[in-house]
């Protein structure tokens, strides 16, 4: 069993709360409220640019010249690539870029950012990746699951572009390399006396991820 395979089964709970919430079987559907997509755009756009940090610290903490550029092309992407796409996906729900960098962070997403952050400050790089691992693979995953529901990738469904965005081959990509070297570090510092603190690093940041589910179907909820 890979790594990645050993941190899902020991965080099945956990990692079936984050990948079967119903937040994201409203996406599949198209009955997530609006009210909840638009909170959840906001606060995500505020999580990237906390990412781009983590993948800052990824350099610092990276122990080869190959490791950094992992890293660095990894920042890269969150500030060259995916904040554009996020900024012209947001102006599809009405929502400009200085409602973006305006916006207030929710308690959810400074949890969650602040504990990948920690995890990267006391911890060595795997240790970052690992905490990492829940959102960049995770929503991998999510969304091929989801591509896979009747009708999830038709016009009709207001949510289809979000879909069609991390089910297809470039964020797939991008999902496999991080799998990848998350399986290379693993190799190199995963000792079985770690095992048991790497699991509970993934534990938390899946619940975490959960918890972020959770704050945007909250707002739909109250809309």
């Amino acid at each position: 069993m890979s790594f990645f395979e050993r941190l899902k089964t020991a965080a099945s709970a956990e990692w079936r709360a984050y990948t079967e919430h119903p937040f994201t079987i409203g996406l599949a559907d198209g009955s997530l409220a609006e009210a909840a997509f638009r909170h959840y755009l906001i606060q995500d756009y505020l999580f990237l640019v906390e990412f781009a940090r983590a993948y800052a610290l990824a350099v610092y903490k990276s122990p080869k010249l190959a490791d950094m550029r992992e890293a660095g092309a990894g920042l890269s992407a969150i500030l060259d690539v995916e904040m554009n796409l996020h900024v012209k996906l947001c102006a599809g729900w009405g929502l400009s870029p200085g409602d973006l960098e305006q916006a207030p962070p929710a308690v959810e997403m400074l949890a969650y950012t602040r504990y990948v952050l920690d995890a990267g400050m006391r911890g060595d790089l795997l240790a970052l990746k690992v905490a990492l691992a829940p959102c960049v693979i995770g929503y991998a995953e999510i969304a091929t699951r989801l591509a896979s529901r009747p009708d999830a990738l038709a016009a009709t469904n207001p949510y289809h572009v979000w879909i069609a965005e991390y089910a297809g081959a470039p964020y797939q990509e991008v999902a496999a390399k991080a799998r990848a070297h998350l399986e290379d570090l693993a190799d190199l510092y995963a000792t079985p006396a770690r095992e048991a603190e790497l699991i509970a690093i993934f534990k938390e940041a899946t619940r975490l991820e959960s918890d972020f589910w959770e704050m945007g179907w909250r707002a739909g909820q109250r809309a």
